[in-house]
């Protein structure tokens, strides 16, 4: 098959999640940048990465990069590049930007110029008009420090939309993001799991996908299944590697708790959808009467930290509420995402590591508190947070 240039991109401080998650699909040499994790393979790998990454927002396809100080450049290096290999005559090609300490900053600006460029290109080699009423192409360029990089977005609709989330809480955390934090932790699927403030129950349900290893987009589509260059047989083959590969549940179910009822039904609904709704044991009940008999778990969690000052006042006393039931709980490992540098003074403990990330735009820490090793057990393998 022929070889192509691809592109993981992510969110800024995943890249090594996402590297890792290429490495385990077998995609071994990589160069990683801020949100980006660019690799050499076949064209199976389109299918096979957009169907199995879990961190990962979307599978760029790179057709070329190159010196943009001017609109000259831009242009003319956009119109000499082989889009008819990819971009039917027919074809949609939306184009988006970004633009990152480059002298061409306005990217509605380069969106058009762009657009432009590459319908000269394909009217040249088609000798027609362009209809733009068949197969969706979408087209990206990355503008960073004067060099362009230009892509075919391969995925369409980001990899976050698993397909599973009806209905969402006031603040949910995309599903790649909570894949991260998963993969973050020490957790592996046999091991207790609770998360004490669920929400829509997103960290949950991935967490559950990862105990039976079921890949997070098996159930969706994307654009590329729609370009004549990629054979159908290559996401038929993706998908059924994906559908073999799954695990039985473990013994026994993810807790996942919350004491408002109405977003407990959204959990629920969105587990059914997500295929693991009977390996997750939801619950309605206030942190403080949080409680285990079990041993060395993991507490993944992404409590309320507020944007108001009421919001936060209320935010800590949970702080406090969690840090006084987990206060025994020496053989579990805990960890928690909020969006506050004060969380260690609120809680009453030092971390054990944390890490920076981001929730959107909002700066966001990840506590993590490393209880007791299980006995009889190695140490698990250093996670990404250590690469």
């Amino acid at each position: 098959m022929s070889q192509v240039t691809l592109t993981a991109t992510t969110a800024f401080g995943l890249e090594a999640v996402v590297g890792r998650e290429l490495q385990q699909l077998g995609y071994e040499d990589q160069k990683r940048s801020d949100g980006r994790v660019t690799f050499q393979a076949d064209l199976s790998a389109i299918a096979r990465c957009n169907v199995n990454l879990r961190v990962g927002n979307r599978l760029l396809l790179q057709m070329g990069e190159f010196e943009a100080p001017d609109f000259d450049a831009f242009f003319d290096q956009i119109r000499d590049l082989p889009w008819e290999n990819w971009i039917a005559a027919d074809a949609q090609f939306p184009v988006t930007g970004s633009s990152q300490k480059s002298q061409l900053h306005s990217v509605p600006a380069c969106q058009g110029m762009a657009k432009k460029a590459i319908a000269q290109r394909l009217e040249q080699v088609y000798g027609r008009s362009l209809p733009e009423t068949g197969s969706l192409c979408p087209v990206h360029f990355d503008l960073r420090h004067d060099t362009c990089t230009m892509y075919l977005n391969t995925s369409g609709a980001g990899l976050h939309k698993r397909g599973y989330r009806s209905h969402s809480g006031e603040a949910p955390l995309r599903e790649t993001l909570a894949a991260a934090l998963v993969q973050l932790s020490v957790w592996k699927r046999d091991r207790p799991f609770i998360d004490p403030f669920c929400g829509s129950g997103t960290i949950a349900i991935e967490a559950a996908l990862m105990a039976r290893n079921i890949a997070p987009g098996l159930s969706r589509n994307y654009v590329a299944e729609d370009w004549p260059q990629l054979s159908k047989d290559l996401w038929i083959q993706a998908r059924g590697e994906a559908q073999a590969a799954i695990l039985p549940a473990p013994e026994d179910p993810l807790l996942a708790s919350d004491v408002d009822f109405r977003v407990l039904r959204t959990a629920r609904e969105n587990a059914k959808l997500a295929g693991v709704e009977d390996i997750i044991h939801f619950q309605q009940h206030d942190v403080s009467t949080l409680s285990t008999k079990k041993k060395y778990g993991c507490l993944i969690t992404n409590p309320p930290y507020g944007q108001r000052l009421n919001d936060m006042q209320q935010a800590q006393e949970l702080w406090k509420t969690l840090a006084r039931v987990t206060e025994d709980w020496s053989t579990w490992s805990l960890f928690v995402f909020v969006g506050s540098r004060e969380f260690e003074r609120i809680f009453g403990r030092k971390a054990t590591r944390r890490r920076k990330l981001y929730n959107g735009t909002l700066e966001c820490t990840y506590y993590q508190y490393l209880g007791d090793k299980p006995p009889r057990m190695n140490r698990p393998q250093p996670s990404a947070q250590e690469e």
